[in-house]
């Protein structure tokens, strides 16, 4: 009705305060939002989720633990799994392919491993092949575990009492066979241990514990970081360090005539076939002796000068 102020919606109501205008608003509109995320980084994007939700599998999923042991090493082969087992290397597993043909050897690596008390483990030729790393297996492989090196300085310790330390040093020998042979040597003629250097050098595998003949379980080996040092280190305990060299000062026969010489504590230092000692270690040498040879041609590997000079030694202090 005309004049009924009272009537919903007759008057217009203002508002407290003046009304605002487009002001800053419109303009932070204008002024976008930056670059679009990329989709792994949106949230509600079916990428994102996919990615969290493998994230959460991937979490959820047990781990593969390396087996202990994992640095143990491998013998692979028929043949080479026997001699193992008659050289006395401590093998601590025996692996048999599944359908592998029972030959002789076989059944005699089955025999000598009953006689150690081994157990024996059937596999399949495919885990055969992962543990041998492709190895030639022919079905049969023998698990050894790494050898445990003895400190250097307890190998002067492990000369009995009233015997003078006999040390055996190899210099850049790389040969695993040849370690094998020294420290095969060093156990028949009385040495008390055999120095290895840590790097650049053989240790002592499958191979050396096999040429060695089952000796490197009565006779220690050291590994040392730096020969140098630990040579200097056997002087200042008052042993005498000579290096076999083939242009050596004096001879092993002259040496021994000299007399007297071997009843002190001695290092005999063995290098390389192909180069010899090394630089420093020949100048840390006491004395250089060479090994007379009829043929100047001809030379000695590691392991055969070793057992010459061993051999020296060993007459030499039985005579006094």
């Amino acid at each position: 009705m005309p004049g009924n102020s009272s009537r919903r919606g007759a008057i217009r109501k203002t508002s407290k305060g003046p009304t605002a205008g487009s002001g800053g608003r419109v303009k932070r509109g204008l002024e976008g939002k930056g670059p679009t995320p990329k989709a792994k980084d949106r949230p509600n994007h079916k990428v994102y989720k996919a990615k969290a939700r493998s994230e959460r599998e991937e979490q959820a999923r047990p781990k593969r633990r390396t087996p202990k042991g994992s640095d143990a090493e491998w013998v692979a082969g028929r043949n080479a799994v026997v001699e193992a087992l008659r050289a006395g290397i401590p093998v601590t597993g025996i692996y048999v392919a599944e359908g592998a043909d029972r030959d002789a050897r076989l059944r005699e690596a089955f025999r000598l491993a009953a006689e150690r008390g081994l157990s024996l483990l059937e596999v399949t030729k495919v885990e055969l092949d992962k543990m041998t790393s492709g190895a030639v297996h022919q079905g049969l492989a023998a698990r050894v575990p790494s050898y445990e090196y003895a400190h250097p300085d307890d190998l002067l310790d492990n000369a009995p009492s009233g015997e003078k330390p006999l040390i055996v040093a190899l210099d850049s020998v790389t040969d695993p066979r040849n370690l094998g042979a020294v420290v095969r040597s060093a156990s028949g003629f009385g040495a008390h241990g055999v120095l290895v250097p840590e790097r650049r050098a053989a240790g002592m595998t499958a191979a050396a514990w096999k040429t060695s003949a089952g000796a490197a379980a009565r006779t220690p080996v050291a590994q040392t970081v730096n020969l140098v040092r630990q040579l200097k280190a056997y002087q200042a305990a008052g042993c005498m360090v000579v290096g076999l060299a083939a242009d050596g000062d004096v001879t092993l026969p002259e040496l021994v005539s000299e007399g007297g010489l071997f009843d002190v504590p001695l290092v005999i230092v063995v290098g390389s076939e192909g180069s010899g000692l090394s630089r420093l270690v020949a100048e840390t040498c006491d004395q250089l002796v060479s090994i007379p040879m009829a043929n100047h041609l001809e030379s000695l590997n590691a392991g055969v000068a070793a057992s010459v000079a061993l051999y020296a030694v060993a007459q030499a202090r039985a005579a006094h």
